[in-house]
């Protein structure tokens, strides 16, 4: 090993510091949907459709809606990226969020004229203090986007 590059690796390791242990929890949503998926997914996949569902405002601040890199803002102050999409889904991020905060929102087809509405969130539990309050957390989270299931269903199933 050259001294060079003793020197550019032991700076590395120090700059990068100790690494801290993450506490990923995840949130698997689900509720059946009375239409086809493609459907129903129509009625909801837009990015900012988000504002209607939880009452808010929700804007496009720079990109496409619907697009990969598109950022919108909810209730004028959280940002979230669009990170992936497909046909049936698309995933978002919050980029400056402290638990490293994702969602997936997703349509899969289950048997004729019908389909699942899934809505996956994963975070770093790891900054909450104690495991009540990572428990709090959790339930909070999952009720609120429990409802929030309820109210998209209605708009995915409206005729």
């Amino acid at each position: 090993m050259t001294p060079t590059f003793a020197a550019a690796s032991l700076a590395a390791a120090l700059v990068a510091g100790p690494a801290l242990a993450a506490d990923y929890a995840v949130i698997p949503l689900k509720i059946a949907i009375d239409r086809p998926a493609a459907a129903a997914w129509a009625r909801i996949s837009g990015y900012c459709d988000i504002g209607a569902w939880l009452k808010v405002g929700c804007v496009i601040t720079s990109g496409k809606d619907g697009e990969v890199g598109a950022m919108r803002r909810i209730a004028d102050r959280v940002d979230e990226v669009l990170v992936a999409r497909t046909p049936l889904s698309y995933t978002y991020a919050q980029p400056k969020s402290p638990i490293d905060y994702h969602g997936t929102v997703e349509m899969r087809p289950a048997g004729e004229g019908r389909s699942e509405l899934l809505y996956t969130l994963i975070y770093d539990a790891e900054p909450l203090a104690t495991a009540e309050a990572k428990a709090a957390d959790r339930a909070r989270r999952t009720a609120q986007f429990t409802a929030m299931l309820a109210i998209m269903k209605g708009a995915a199933e409206a005729r």
